[in-house]
């Protein structure tokens, strides 16, 4: 334990995690993690190597989908291996280093996958309002300076989020009440006032989450006006549903972000943070390839191709 009457400073911290949890419980949860895991990675690859790999994939659209599958690929190998060797090992501690170094793989690859999920309803507002200069204004090389927008700002958001969260000493308890460093937890711990840190915390989601938000409802807001001026009922419904996919992921992930990161910490308590911090590391994760899976003709074709070809090697 630290005190701070001595004036010892943390050097490591603890990761309560589910250790509260009775042992039955602890292998119940560690089997449905590693479950989902699994099936979360094996869908996000499968994805990723059918958008890179299949000619008749080759759109902007898949483009984007390939690279926010890796991006999940990335936000939820930061923390839930993590998790299933803390559900096996009494030992939950984390070194400084380690947790910094999680804090800021989270936020990049969260803020990455914001900027990304706007860039994706702008690419279904251009291919839908217009489709006669789409292939002009979505070039490849827009296509790639976006995802390397979306990758740059969520890398450089990391550092200045890392910088708010570990900027002061901590020498209160070391203990994380959640399953993975989370920014707002770890703030609370520290020796200062950590209203400052907190308050630039909120700004910064305001930025990272409402700008993207803001793109996506002018996107939507388009298409839907192009949609209820087509004649055809079956021409709209075939266009909307080439965007209910996109709309699903933004709706999960952005729901459980902005609980975690805007609203006020005493509203916040262990039993509320875990599942929503679980809901956007491994549900959104998971659910990301199996919603566009489902809902997309040339996707399922694609995956059946590929897992022909692969039962054929």
């Amino acid at each position: 334990m630290v005190d701070l009457r001595n004036g010892t400073t943390v050097a490591e911290f603890i990761l309560v995690g589910f250790e509260q949890s009775s042992s039955s419980t602890q292998a119940l949860l560690f089997a449905l993690f590693l479950a989902l895991y699994s099936l979360a990675m094996a869908m996000n690859g499968l994805i990723i190597f059918i958008t890179w790999t299949d000619p008749r994939l080759n759109s902007p659209m898949y483009f984007f989908l390939g690279h926010l599958s890796f991006l999940d690929v990335c936000f939820i190998t930061t923390t839930i291996p993590q998790m299933l060797i803390h559900l096996v090992v009494k030992n939950h501690i984390v070194s400084f280093a380690s947790c910094l170094t999680q804090m800021y793989l989270v936020f990049g690859a969260g803020v990455a996958e914001c900027i990304l999920l706007a860039f994706m309803a702008y690419d279904r507002y251009v291919a839908i309002c217009h489709p006669l200069s789409y292939a002009q204004i979505m070039s490849w090389q827009v296509c790639v300076k976006l995802v390397s927008t979306a990758w740059f700002f969520g890398l450089i958001n990391g550092i200045l989020l890392d910088y708010m969260t570990f900027r002061g000493p901590f020498c209160r308890d070391n203990h994380i009440e959640n399953f993975f460093c989370e920014a707002p937890i770890v703030i609370a711990l520290s020796c200062g006032d950590p209203q400052f840190s907190l308050k630039m915390i909120f700004a910064d989601a305001i930025v990272v989450l409402l700008s993207p938000m803001v793109l996506i409802v002018i996107s939507y807001a388009h298409i839907l006006a192009s949609i209820l001026g087509r004649a055809s009922s079956s021409g709209r419904g075939k266009t909307f549903s080439t965007c209910t996919s996109h709309l699903t992921v933004v709706i999960f992930f952005y729901t459980s972000a902005m609980f975690s990161y805007m609203n006020p910490r005493s509203t916040h308590g262990p039993d509320k943070d875990k599942p929503f911090s679980l809901l956007y590391t491994i549900i959104t994760p998971m659910c990301n390839p199996i919603i566009y899976s489902f809902r997309n003709k040339e996707m399922k074709g694609a995956m059946v191709r590929a897992l022909g070809r692969t039962s054929l090697a």
